[in-house]
Formats: C-alpha cells, sequence, structure tokens
C-alpha cells in the first residue's frame, strides 16, 4: 500500500510540475498588466502571432489597452504599445532588461553561432570606428567601388546599348545591394590570382551573383528558423546552407581576399585575441553577412517602387541628384569618367533623406526585445506602473503603435516623400501624440543597446544604388498600374519586410 501511494504521489506531482511548466496556473498579481494565456497551454497564442503578429497585437491592444502580457511558446512577453512610454524600455538598465540574453538565443537557433560575453560590446566599438565618422567615408567609397562594377562594368566598355532588360524589381534590388555591400565588407578578388584588374572584377560579380543565389535560399527560411518551425526537409536544407556558408566566409578564405574592411578584419582579431576558435568564428561571419546585408536590398526595393508609383516623389528626387552632380562638377555621359559619390555629397540629399525615411517607415518592422533579469516596475507616460517578472521578456513593435499610427503620421498607409521635410525643406525631428513631443518618430533600426550600428552605412548603400540608378538608367513598371504589393506578414519582426510578390520592370542605360 505504502509503495502504490509513492507511484500516485510521484505521478501527480509530475502532472502538477507538469501543469506548471505549460503555464497552467500562471495568475495575474496585484499591479501587473493584463495577463492573456491563450487557449493552448504552454503555446498560448504563438500560432496567431506567428500567423500575422501586427494583427493579434492590435487585437490585444483594444482587448487590454497599451500595456498586456502574453502567453508565447512557454515564454511571458509584456507588449507596451503606447509610443511614449517607449522610454521606460530603452533607457533602463542591463542589469534590469538585457537585449544579450534574448539576441545570444538567436544567433545560437539561426547561426549556429556562440556568443561571447562581451560581443555586443566588441561590435560597436568597431563599427563605431569603421562605419560611421572617417570609417564611414572608406567604407562609402568602397561600396561605390562595388556599384560601379556590378552596375556600370558595360559603360566603360564596348559600344552603348539602347536595349530594354527586364527583370523582378525585388531581385534586382536585393541582389546588386547584397553583392556590393559583401564586397565592400568581405574584400574583392586580388589581382595576384587573376593577373588583370578586370579579371578580377569578373571573378567579383560571378562569385558574389552565386553567394547571392545560396544566400536567397537561407533568407527565404529564416522565419521558420527563429522560431524554430522547420520541417524535417527545411532543416536539412538549412544545415547545408549554414555549413556552406560557414565555408565560403571562413576566417580562412576571406583573409585571402584584398581590401577587406576593417570593421570585418576587427572582429576576426578581437575575437581571436579572446580565444574563440576559428570554426567559430567562421559562424560569426556568416552572421555579419546576414545583419550588414538582410535587409538593405529589401529596402532599396521599397524605396524605387515607391518612387515608381510616384511621380511627384520620382521627380522631386531626380532634380536634387542632378543638382548635387552639378555641384560636384560631375556628369553623366558615354565615355566620360563614372560619377563617384562620396559621404559629403550623400549629405547634401534631404528629399532623398526624407524619402529613405519614409520608405523605412512603412516597411521596416524589428521587435525589441529585453529579457527580465530581476521583478521590477515598468513607468508609463500616464503615470501608472506595473510589475514585471523575472524571466519574462519585455518588447515593444513600433511599426503599429509608432510609425503606423495615424495621429502621429496621418494617412499613415500612404507614401509622402517630404514627411519627415519642414516647410523650409530642412530635416523634420517634431512629432506628437497627446500633444507630447515624440523621442522617436520612427524606429527602423532599433533604440538603444539593440540600435543596428551599421545604420548609417546601410542609409548610405540605398542611397548610392538609387542614385546610381536614377544617374544612368531609364526604368520603368512592365504593367504600370499594377498594384504595389503586399508586405509578406511571415516576416514581422525581423527587420525591412519583403512583398508577397517580385513586380516586373525594365531598364536600360539612358545613352
Amino acid at each position: 500500500m505504502a509503495f502504490l501511494l509513492q507511484i500516485l504521489l510521484a505521478l501527480v506531482l509530475s502532472v502538477l510540475g507538469g501543469l506548471y511548466f505549460l503555464g497552467a496556473f500562471r495568475r495575474r498579481r496585484p499591479g501587473e498588466p493584463p495577463l492573456d494565456k491563450g487557449n493552448i497551454p504552454w503555446l498560448g497564442h504563438v500560432l496567431e502571432f506567428r500567423r500575422n503578429t501586427a494583427a493579434f497585437l492590435e487585437r490585444m491592444k483594444k482587448k487590454h489597452g497599451d500595456i498586456f502580457t502574453v502567453q508565447l511558446g512557454g515564454f511571458y512577453f509584456t507588449f507596451i504599445m503606447d509610443p511614449l512610454s517607449f522610454g521606460s524600455v530603452v533607457k533602463e538598465a542591463r542589469a534590469k532588461l538585457d537585449f544579450n540574453t534574448f539576441a545570444r538565443h538567436l544567433v545560437q537557433r539561426v547561426f549556429g553561432y556562440t556568443a561571447l560575453g562581451d560581443d555586443h560590446k566588441f561590435l560597436q566599438v568597431s563599427s563605431n570606428k569603421h562605419l560611421m565618422g572617417d570609417g564611414l567615408v572608406v567604407m562609402t567609397q568602397a561600396m561605390m567601388s562595388h556599384l560601379q562594377n556590378l552596375m556600370l562594368h558595360s559603360v566603360s566598355s564596348g559600344e552603348p546599348c539602347k536595349a530594354w532588360k527586364e527583370d523582378g524589381l525585388f531581385k534586382y534590388s536585393y541582389n546588386i545591394v547584397f553583392r556590393a555591400g559583401y564586397l565592400a565588407l568581405f574584400g574583392n578578388e586580388t589581382l595576384k590570382t587573376t593577373g588583370s584588374l578586370e579579371k578580377a572584377k569578373e571573378i567579383d560579380r560571378l562569385q558574389s551573383d552565386e553567394l547571392f543565389y545560396e544566400f536567397r535560399k537561407y533568407d527565404q527560411l529564416f522565419p521558420n528558423l527563429a522560431y524554430g518551425v522547420l520541417g524535417p526537409s527545411e532543416k536539412i536544407e538549412a544545415e547545408r546552407l549554414k555549413r556552406l556558408f560557414w565555408n565560403m566566409l571562413s576566417v580562412q578564405k576571406v583573409n585571402t581576399k584584398e581590401n577587406i574592411s576593417g570593421w570585418v578584419l576587427d572582429q576576426q582579431q578581437m575575437r581571436a585575441e579572446n580565444g574563440m576558435e576559428e570554426f567559430m568564428m567562421d559562424r560569426y561571419m556568416f552572421l555579419l553577412l546576414w545583419a550588414s546585408q538582410g535587409n538593405t536590398g529589401p529596402s532599396a526595393f521599397w524605396l524605387l517602387l515607391y518612387l515608381m508609383k510616384n511621380p511627384e516623389a520620382m521627380k522631386a528626387v531626380q532634380d536634387e541628384v542632378a543638382k548635387v552632380l552639378q555641384e560636384t562638377g560631375q556628369e553623366v555621359r558615354w565615355g566620360g569618367p563614372v560619377i563617384n559619390l562620396t559621404r559629403d555629397m550623400l549629405l547634401q540629399t534631404p528629399i532623398l533623406d526624407s524619402a529613405v525615411e519614409e520608405t523605412l517607415r512603412l516597411t521596416a518592422a524589428p521587435i525589441l526585445t529585453r529579457a527580465v533579469l530581476q521583478d521590477m516596475m515598468l513607468p508609463m507616460s500616464d503615470g501608472s506602473q506595473y510589475r514585471v517578472r523575472e524571466g519574462d521578456r519585455v518588447s515593444l513593435f513600433p511599426y503599429t503603435a509608432l510609425q503606423m499610427n495615424p495621429e502621429i503620421h496621418p494617412d499613415p498607409h500612404t507614401f509622402k516623400y517630404n514627411r519627415f521635410l519642414t516647410p523650409k525643406g530642412d530635416k523634420k525631428t517634431d512629432f506628437y501624440k497627446n500633444g507630447k513631443k515624440l523621442k522617436y518618430c520612427t524606429m527602423p533600426w532599433g533604440a538603444g543597446v539593440s540600435m543596428c550600428p551599421g545604420r548609417f552605412f546601410a542609409t548610405n548603400e540605398l542611397k548610392q544604388f538609387v542614385f546610381l540608378m536614377l544617374s544612368y538608367f531609364e526604368f520603368e513598371l512592365k504593367n504600370p498600374n499594377e498594384e504595389i504589393p503586399d508586405i509578406d506578414v511571415r516576416r514581422w519582426g525581423f527587420g525591412a519586410m519583403q512583398p508577397t510578390r517580385d513586380i516586373s520592370f525594365r531598364y536600360r542605360l539612358r545613352f
């Protein structure tokens, strides 16, 4: 009998422990935000969340208000939907809210990379040195050189060709910007192995195109990989692609190139000095490639498309481009030198800057997440405070709360190229909600410790690509009346959104 009781007790404890693990006993405590666990134990709302993050969060906001806690796959996430209250998360000390804890889990799952304790610090120091200030001058010039090779290599050889070429606008934009950025960061083919500059450039064009082809396969698996819901065949393919990129971007192979960026070399050196094994550094190189080039190409697509669908915006940006070229004494003509865009030139484009920011407002949708390291209070803009628990997550989704908020940005679904310009043509920074000025009017790059350290380089990549397209090419949509494609809702939360389909266009040199 005693033995039977022990078995029954063990079963009861197992059931209770399982229910506890599944979140069955979690209850809202005094002072905590509204709690919505969903109907499925442990999973909670994760299926609806993954299906359409923006729609789910809007539904929760209507039900619970500007702050609420939901269960997602075994974790509890507290979302703040009031942009005036974002500062309580962005400014909070890392001892309470930590970005790195969440990021480490993600990069381990997606890239097979085990982060060092000071990873974020290493990245920030190197990015400040090479992707801002004087370092950005060097990187902008490198990007310019590779854009010229990929887009304009036919200009300096042979006879002018006025034949139209057709392509998908998304494929074309992503391909060019990705490849140029990759070459600028990871280096180009050496003259020693090719014998001539033209041959080296040709190899760069071919190898970077092959790399992009494989990268797109991985990019399409990325959302399910990040959520850990790949099917059996997808898992096999993801592992194949990871190993392919670990090999293609290995430290040994990268270091055979010329003109490797100081940014990449610094990352290698810092990790080597801290005892990281080379195979793990190879994995980090893949992480750097995705982090630096996974968003700029899609953003370039949206920017070009919005300009093509808005003749007034296109003319305003074209006039600004022509003015900058005229003021620097450069001219686009057959047989003449290829124009060179410097960082200083890119600082003289307020209209293009506004168009870029408007594009990112409409299409960039990161989720900013922090791990709660200790029980704490979250202050809201209305003076109220809410308790959050150690072990939970706190998240912001600026896309719906801020960027598509009609009180902050009237007619938010419409592209307005001058939305971020004052009547005098200067950069507009004053935006309000409930009569209060907002610290952030958009947040495409994140904020605080998780703000993208390469945002200035990425912005220059976009602007250089569009600048060259407007200067050297005539281009148009194959079907001018075709609707702008919808956003692929499966990618909410991962940065720049992608379209549900490509859109055909044609292009040719102006001369």
